[in-house]
């Protein structure tokens, strides 16, 4: 087995960095959410979702694949979605097994009441942090990573 190729001491503190940002950009902006419309970032990521779905609907599998969760996550947090009127689920009628996930009127409303709200807060904590070629930066690396990501 080969060694292991450890980080230096600049890659570590950067990497260490990028893990902190993450939390706290994710803690901030499921507060705000919170805060103001009642929606945790997860809500809000399954909404995107839908709202851009043609039909503004998806197979759950589908939804499970474009948001990397495990089947029991979705459907468990589908349900809490279900019971606050923000989603239904319905059957799909050429496959019994599967179902299809809808976006109710009262959560298109929702998110449609969310987000100017939360645009502006990632304008805020990330955007307007950034200079233009470190916005150009920040897209070129975010395009290689997730690339090699897809391999």
């Amino acid at each position: 087995m080969k060694d292991p190729r450890w980080l230096d001491d600049d890659e570590q503190r950067i990497w260490r960095d990028y893990l902190a940002m993450h939390v706290q950009l994710t803690a901030r902006l499921n507060r705000q959410l919170q805060a103001d419309s009642e929606l945790s970032l997860t809500d809000f990521a399954v909404l995107v979702h839908l709202t851009e779905a043609p039909e503004n609907r998806m197979r759950a599998f589908e939804l499970a694949r474009v948001l990397e969760w495990e089947k029991s996550r979705l459907s468990h947090h589908l349900a809490r979605m279900q019971k606050r009127g923000l989603v239904d689920r319905t059957e799909c009628p050429s496959d019994g097994r599967g179902a299809f996930i809808t976006i109710t009127p009262a959560g298109r409303k929702t998110i449609e009441d969310a987000a100017p709200k939360h645009v502006e807060t990632v304008r805020q904590l990330l955007f307007d942090t950034l200079s233009a070629d470190q916005f150009r930066t920040l897209d070129t690396i975010s395009s290689q990573v997730l690339a090699r990501l897809e391999e």
